[in-house]
Protein backbone atom coordinates (compact mmCIF):
# COMPACT_ATOMS: atom_id res chain seq x y z
CA UNK A 1 0.00 0.00 0.00
CA UNK A 2 3.02 2.26 -0.03
CA UNK A 3 2.15 3.26 -3.59
CA UNK A 4 -1.22 4.67 -2.54
CA UNK A 5 0.37 6.56 0.36
CA UNK A 6 2.92 8.08 -1.98
CA UNK A 7 0.21 9.01 -4.45
CA UNK A 8 -1.84 10.70 -1.71
CA UNK A 9 1.23 12.63 -0.55
CA UNK A 10 1.89 13.80 -4.10
CA UNK A 11 -1.75 14.83 -4.49
CA UNK A 12 -1.54 16.89 -1.30
CA UNK A 13 1.65 18.55 -2.53
CA UNK A 14 0.03 19.42 -5.87
CA UNK A 15 -3.02 20.81 -4.04
CA UNK A 16 -0.77 22.97 -1.88
CA UNK A 17 1.15 24.25 -4.90
CA UNK A 18 -2.14 24.90 -6.73
CA UNK A 19 -3.31 27.05 -3.81
CA UNK A 20 -0.02 28.95 -3.94
CA UNK A 21 -0.45 29.52 -7.69
CA UNK A 22 -4.03 30.74 -7.17
CA UNK A 23 -2.81 33.25 -4.59
CA UNK A 24 -0.04 34.35 -6.96
CA UNK A 25 -2.60 34.86 -9.76
CA UNK A 26 -4.40 37.46 -7.65
CA UNK A 27 -1.16 39.48 -7.51
CA UNK A 28 -0.16 39.24 -11.19
CA UNK A 29 -1.58 42.00 -13.38
CA UNK A 30 -1.84 42.12 -17.15
CA UNK A 31 -2.78 45.07 -19.35
CA UNK A 32 -5.17 44.59 -22.23
CA UNK A 33 -5.09 47.25 -24.93
CA UNK A 34 -7.10 48.44 -27.91
CA UNK A 35 -6.96 51.38 -30.27
CA UNK A 36 -3.15 51.20 -30.39
CA UNK A 37 -2.98 51.62 -26.64
CA UNK A 38 -5.50 54.46 -26.37
CA UNK A 39 -7.66 52.25 -24.13
CA UNK A 40 -6.07 50.01 -21.51
CA UNK A 41 -7.65 47.65 -19.01
CA UNK A 42 -5.57 46.36 -16.12
CA UNK A 43 -6.76 42.97 -14.86
CA UNK A 44 -5.37 40.57 -12.30
CA UNK A 45 -5.02 36.93 -13.25
CA UNK A 46 -8.17 36.03 -11.35
CA UNK A 47 -10.19 38.20 -13.79
CA UNK A 48 -10.54 41.18 -11.45
CA UNK A 49 -10.47 44.50 -13.32
CA UNK A 50 -8.05 46.70 -11.41
CA UNK A 51 -8.26 49.80 -13.57
CA UNK A 52 -9.18 51.37 -16.89
CA UNK A 53 -7.23 54.05 -18.72
CA UNK A 54 -8.74 56.00 -21.60
CA UNK A 55 -6.71 58.53 -23.57
CA UNK A 56 -8.38 61.92 -23.37
CA UNK A 57 -8.36 62.27 -27.16
CA UNK A 58 -11.10 59.63 -27.32
CA UNK A 59 -13.57 61.74 -25.39
CA UNK A 60 -14.22 63.72 -28.56
CA UNK A 61 -15.14 60.51 -30.43
CA UNK A 62 -18.54 58.93 -30.58
CA UNK A 63 -19.73 56.97 -27.56
CA UNK A 64 -20.19 53.66 -29.41
CA UNK A 65 -16.57 53.61 -30.60
CA UNK A 66 -15.29 54.24 -27.09
CA UNK A 67 -17.48 51.44 -25.71
CA UNK A 68 -16.18 49.08 -28.40
CA UNK A 69 -12.59 49.96 -27.54
CA UNK A 70 -13.18 49.30 -23.83
CA UNK A 71 -14.75 45.92 -24.64
CA UNK A 72 -11.84 45.04 -26.94
CA UNK A 73 -9.32 45.97 -24.25
CA UNK A 74 -11.17 43.77 -21.74
CA UNK A 75 -11.11 40.87 -24.17
CA UNK A 76 -7.38 41.40 -24.75
CA UNK A 77 -6.77 41.34 -20.99
CA UNK A 78 -8.76 38.09 -20.64
CA UNK A 79 -6.60 36.46 -23.32
CA UNK A 80 -3.48 37.53 -21.45
CA UNK A 81 -4.87 36.19 -18.16
CA UNK A 82 -5.57 32.83 -19.80
CA UNK A 83 -2.07 32.73 -21.28
CA UNK A 84 -0.50 33.55 -17.91
CA UNK A 85 -2.62 30.90 -16.18
CA UNK A 86 -1.60 28.29 -18.75
CA UNK A 87 2.07 29.14 -18.24
CA UNK A 88 1.75 28.87 -14.45
CA UNK A 89 -0.13 25.57 -14.70
CA UNK A 90 2.56 24.22 -17.02
CA UNK A 91 5.16 25.12 -14.41
CA UNK A 92 3.07 23.46 -11.69
CA UNK A 93 2.43 20.23 -13.58
CA UNK A 94 5.84 19.92 -15.17
CA UNK A 95 4.43 20.31 -18.65
CA UNK A 96 1.62 17.76 -18.29
CA UNK A 97 -1.56 18.89 -20.03
CA UNK A 98 -4.07 18.46 -17.16
CA UNK A 99 -7.62 19.89 -17.37
CA UNK A 100 -7.64 22.13 -14.29
CA UNK A 101 -9.73 24.87 -15.89
CA UNK A 102 -9.07 28.45 -14.88
CA UNK A 103 -7.33 29.38 -11.66
CA UNK A 104 -9.95 31.88 -10.63
CA UNK A 105 -10.52 29.92 -7.41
Amino acid sequence: MKGIGDLMKQAQEVQSRLTDVQNEMAKIEVTGESGAGLVQVIMNCRYGVMGVSIDSSLFDEEKQMLEDLVAAACNDAVKKVEQTQAEKMSELTGGLNLPFGNLGG
